[in-house]
C-alpha cells in the first residue's frame, strides 16, 4: 500500500512539473536557430515576423514587407522567403535577390565551410560568390526600398530589369568569382 502511494505521489509530482517545464521553453527565434545550423544569424533582416521549420528542413520565413539591406552588395528580401535548411547550408532558396550593376539575380543557395572559416558562399545562377562571413554575424535593419526612401517607387524599375536564372539542375556550378 505504501509503495502504491509513493508511485501515485511521484506520478502527481511529474504531472505537475511537466506543464510548467513545457510552458517555459519557447521555440527559438530564427536568429537563435541559424547558428544551431552553423550559419550566421544576420542572414535574415531584423524584421522577421514569423517562421516555420518542418522536420525535412524546409522552411518559410515571413516579413511584414519587402526590404533591402546593404552588405558588400545590395540585397532584396521578399516578404516570404522559402528554402531548405541543413547544417551549413540553405538550398532551394526563394525570396532573396542580389543586385549586381543594374540587374537583380536570385540567390539560390547559401553555404559555409565545414569546419567554419571566415567565408560564406552565395550561389547566384552559375556564379558562386565567396564573401567575408563577418558582415552577416549581426542582424541588420531593413530599408523600405533600394535607395532608403520609403514610397519612392525607384525599386520598381530595377525589379523589371531582373534576368532569368538558369535551371540549377541542368548546369553544375562552374564559376567561382
Amino acid at each position: 500500500m505504501a509503495q502504491n502511494l509513493s508511485l501515485l505521489s511521484l506520478f502527481l509530482l511529474f504531472s505537475l512539473l511537466k506543464p510548467s517545464l513545457s510552458q517555459s521553453s519557447n521555440p527559438p527565434t530564427v536568429y537563435e536557430l541559424l547558428p544551431k545550423y552553423g550559419l550566421p544569424q544576420g542572414l535574415l533582416p531584423a524584421t522577421v515576423s514569423s517562421y516555420t521549420l518542418n522536420d525535412d528542413g524546409s522552411f518559410v520565413v515571413e516579413l511584414p514587407s519587402t526590404c533591402y539591406i546593404q552588405f558588400d552588395y545590395l540585397v532584396y528580401y521578399d516578404n516570404t522567403i522559402t528554402g531548405k535548411l541543413s547544417y551549413g547550408a540553405i538550398t532551394h532558396l526563394k525570396g532573396i535577390q542580389v543586385q549586381r550593376f543594374l540587374f537583380w539575380f536570385d540567390v539560390d543557395e547559401i553555404k559555409v565551410d565545414l569546419p567554419p572559416s571566415d567565408s560564406i558562399y552565395f550561389q547566384v545562377g552559375l556564379i558562386n560568390k565567396k564573401l567575408d562571413v563577418g558582415q552577416f554575424k549581426t542582424v541588420h535593419s531593413c530599408r523600405d526600398d533600394k535607395l532608403g526612401y520609403s514610397g519612392s517607387g525607384c525599386g520598381s524599375w530595377s525589379r523589371a530589369l531582373k534576368l532569368p536564372t538558369p535551371i540549377a539542375d541542368e548546369v553544375q556550378m562552374l564559376i567561382t568569382e
